[in-house]
């Protein structure tokens, strides 16, 4: 399904007097902050943002996002498919003073300018909602690990002895250890 792609800014001022919803796609090269946390720039990002005013006549964005990206795996350095889903819901300021007395849920989105650069808060969102740390299953990883150990070694070559641990030296040093 091809779909437009996502605008790059909006008045969000406007666009939440008016009800306005926007849609579209993007690209990892479009996000160069994301794709920096990337394996490579294959991938698709949905974005879909919905810009309304509450009951206290706040501007918000309730956006929700989904990403089909590829990480590297830290166990065996490998490609890994990752499948991203976020929601939140965003209350446009215009200043730290203003973004410290939003209710607790409320995330703030501080605006310097009449245009806000919507590709820059998708980026941020995904950026957040990407894990820290990502792995295989641990089967999967060991099979990629053992597929790189197979040519260094023949079989039956012996395995070198173990080497003296260093730390044996401190042990001689602890009180009441005989030397």
């Amino acid at each position: 399904m091809l779909s437009e792609p996502l605008p790059s800014t909006l008045d969000v001022r406007k666009a939440a007097v008016r009800g306005v919803s926007v849609r579209g796609t993007l690209k990892p090269l479009d996000l160069p902050r994301f794709r920096a946390l990337l394996a490579d720039d294959d991938g698709a990002i949905q974005a879909e943002l919905s810009f309304t005013r509450d009951e206290e006549n706040r501007y918000l964005i309730h956006l929700a996002l989904s990403a089909e990206v590829a990480v590297s795996c830290q166990r065996c350095l490998e490609r890994l498919p990752k499948t991203l889903a976020c929601e939140n819901t965003l209350a446009v300021v215009w200043t730290d003073e203003q973004a410290a007395h939003l209710p607790r849920h409320l995330e703030p989105l501080i605006v310097e300018e009449e245009a806000c650069m919507l590709w820059e808060v998708v980026e941020d969102e995904l950026i957040l909602a990407l894990p820290s740390f990502s792995y295989h299953d641990t089967e999967e990883c060991q099979q990629i690990l053992s597929s790189f150990n197979a040519g260094q070694a023949p079989a039956g070559e012996a395995v070198p002895e173990s080497k003296p641990n260093p730390f044996n030296v401190l042990a001689q040093l602890k009180p009441g250890s005989k030397t």
